[in-house]
């Protein structure tokens, strides 16, 4: 028994100076830790403001005054200003977020940095989402609306054009459900995130205190 007892008590000392020798760099995992944690928060909020600003600005209610800032050409008529007007919308409501996009994209390098050069494409796919809504603004405003009615068109030329139309206008405007193009591009980015920062949010496993417990708690029993 009494060897029991010897062999139970070095093993204690043997975990113990285990857990002495890990938590010698304990401090700097913590903070190392706690940083990225703090960069994970600080994304993906980011992340969920940007979410809101593309809604905000592919909302399909707007008031009478909004794309009026336009500069317009001297050649314009008032259907065509109104058209483009209308197509202008998104970009007045970007530069009232634009600070939301601003912030964002500056965590970039600070989270490849932590996180990996991959997670590049995290922000890249999110700026060509953005880019794609001007692309349909721009399109609609400038082809399509100006055509609609206006131009006459073979049967087959009609169908393409309102195709590409409506196609734009899914793009343009939020559908709010779950079939609308940009939401689903916005959700397997915010997906994907999730991943990327969920390490950060779990509790890690300090097996050197179990095995001082547990060990310790044999030699005490021995003894």
């Amino acid at each position: 028994m009494e060897d029991i007892a010897k062999i139970g008590e070095a093993v204690a000392i043997i975990a113990a100076c285990w857990a002495i020798i890990s938590g010698v760099g304990a401090w700097k995992r913590e903070f190392i830790g706690k940083r990225k944690i703090e960069l994970a928060e600080e994304v993906l909020a980011s992340f969920f403001e940007v979410k809101d600003a593309i809604a905000f600005m592919r909302s399909p209610f707007s008031s009478g005054n909004e794309g009026k800032t336009r500069q317009r050409a001297d050649n314009e008529t008032k259907e065509e200003s109104e058209l483009l007007d209308r197509g202008y919308i998104v970009y007045e409501r970007y530069n009232a977020k634009k600070e939301t996009f601003v912030k964002f994209n500056t965590l970039k390098y600070r989270f490849m940095a932590a996180f990996g050069a991959e997670t590049e494409a995290i922000f890249n796919d999110t700026s060509r989402t953005l880019n794609s809504i001007f692309v349909s603004a721009q399109m609609l405003a400038t082809h399509y609306w100006q055509r609609q009615g206006r131009v006459q068109m073979a049967d087959d030329e009609f169908r393409r054009h309102l195709d590409k139309m409506h196609e734009h206008e899914g793009v343009f405007w939020d559908r709010m459900n779950d079939d609308d193009e940009i939401r689903t591009q916005l959700q397997s980015i915010q997906e994907r995130l999730d991943v990327i920062t969920r390490p950060c949010f779990e509790e890690p496993m300090k097996s050197y205190s179990i095995l001082t417990k547990q060990w310790w708690n044999k030699g005490q029993q021995v003894t």
